[in-house]
């Protein structure tokens, strides 16, 4: 497909020497233009009330901030220099962006929002057109980074309640919510805390907490049901039985820091990398893990490739991984930082590469990745090069190059998509 003719744009962030910068992409008729939303000097804050960046508000290309005390949300000419970029969930049933917060890097505590325990889940109405004033709800969940999955009904799990699921990084715990708004008594309410605690690897102790989990990683199937957490610290997938919030089982996952689901919700792909089997080489690895028995049915191992971001294009074909840098010494200058790999998923459980795309260097921890939807299909394909400070546009049915944009010249040590009332998906 040509890029020529099609109108597009997204949202970048881009995190410069500490400084914030929101940029706009805008293709149309053949034409690309970038936009740098103008910066405001450091707001000078302590961290937990450092204004947070949701988003931009296209009409006026004005920043849409959050006040982090006062809870009140604005739409502003500039990005403060500090200014906090939001990772976010969103929730298409309720159409609200979940906005989640680290806390403290240490002790996993947000002061601000959450007095003395626990970080916050902040819900916003991401509906309409307007900037909204507050925040739906600021949920206190446990200590530490935030995945947050949503369960409800499906043809096989008919009678299974909506609900979100918070997983809390530095605690080793999930906070179950309610997320039915038809729900007054539950809606936006916390019901349950899951202890992921595994005895085995915590000197017998049945309910540690916090504990050893470190939770990062969490998908619901439809298919079977059951939400599944991939608990980091253990190497190991908890299957949670979503109607009860009890853990029904555990099954080994090595080396995978992270859990997607298969679009078909019949296979896990966890995604990690192994840094101690050769000192000179890093051996990426993808892991993919029958959901109905837990049984691990296939592995890729990828010398010198660390794994970063990874997601299925939207019929579930084609698996997209991308790269970025880990390690130190002879392991990081022999490792690719300039790839993007396609693979072959759709007789899953089998991957198969067929596509090393050489595109710009990621000389940094995380490269995101995001696709356009339209007619069915994913039609473009957005891979970040933060280092190079620009955007390599794909074509989604051939995943070639069909252009890349420069964004700027100083390197980015970060670079994420903002998907706020946006049509691009991805990570």
């Amino acid at each position: 497909m040509s890029n020529k003719h099609q109108q597009w744009s997204c949202v970048c962030h881009l995190s410069i020497e500490g400084n914030s910068s929101l940029i706009l992409i805008e293709h149309d008729n053949g034409s690309t233009r970038v936009h740098s939303v103008p910066q405001a000097p450091a707001s000078g804050l302590e961290e937990p009330k450092r204004p947070v960046l949701i988003g931009l508000h296209q009409p006026d290309r004005s920043a849409i901030l959050l006040d982090p005390v006062s809870k009140r949300i604005s739409a502003q000419p500039q990005v403060p220099a500090d200014a906090i970029a939001a990772y976010a969930y969103r929730d298409p049933l309720t159409d609200t962006y979940w906005m989640v917060s680290d806390g403290d890097s240490k002790t996993g505590i947000d002061p601000v929002s959450c007095g003395q325990y626990g970080s916050p889940v902040t819900v916003i109405d991401s509906a309409g057109t307007t900037v909204p004033g507050t925040p739906v709800k600021t949920i206190c969940a446990g200590k530490g980074h935030h995945v947050v999955t949503y369960t409800g009904p499906s043809a096989h799990a008919p009678a299974l309640p909506r609900r979100a699921f918070l997983s809390n990084l530095l605690e080793g715990s999930v906070t179950v919510v309610g997320n039915d708004p038809a729900d007054d008594h539950t809606y936006l309410k916390v019901l349950d805390t899951i202890n992921l605690c595994e005895p085995a690897h915590e000197a017998g102790h049945q309910d540690r907490l916090p504990n050893g989990a470190y939770p990062h990683g969490m998908v619901f199937s439809k298919v079977t049901g059951k939400l599944y957490n991939m608990n980091n610290g253990y190497g190991s997938v908890a299957v949670i039985d979503p109607a009860s919030n009890t853990i029904e089982k555990t099954a080994p996952m090595k080396l995978s820091s992270n859990l997607l689901l298969s679009p078909d919700g019949c296979f896990l792909i966890g995604k990690g990398v192994d840094r101690k089997s050769d000192a000179e080489h890093i051996i990426g690895r993808l892991s993919v893990m029958d959901a109905a028995s837990g049984d691990l049915v296939d592995t890729v191992n990828l010398r010198d490739i660390y794994p970063s971001c990874y997601r299925f294009n939207s019929d579930g074909s084609k698996l997209y991984v991308t790269t970025a840098a880990t390690g130190k010494g002879i392991q990081k200058e022999n490792s690719k930082l300039d790839r993007l790999l396609v693979f072959d998923s759709s007789a899953l459980p089998k991957l198969m590469l067929i596509k090393e795309l050489q595109v710009g260097n990621a000389d940094c921890g995380r490269r995101s990745i995001a696709f356009l939807h339209a007619d069915g299909k994913d039609v473009l394909v957005f891979v970040p090069n933060p280092t190079d400070s620009s955007v390599s546009v794909l074509d989604g049915a051939s995943d070639s190059v069909i252009d890349t944009i420069a964004l700027g010249t100083a390197p980015a040590e970060d670079f994420n998509f903002m998907y706020w009332r946006s049509v691009l998906h991805g990570a």
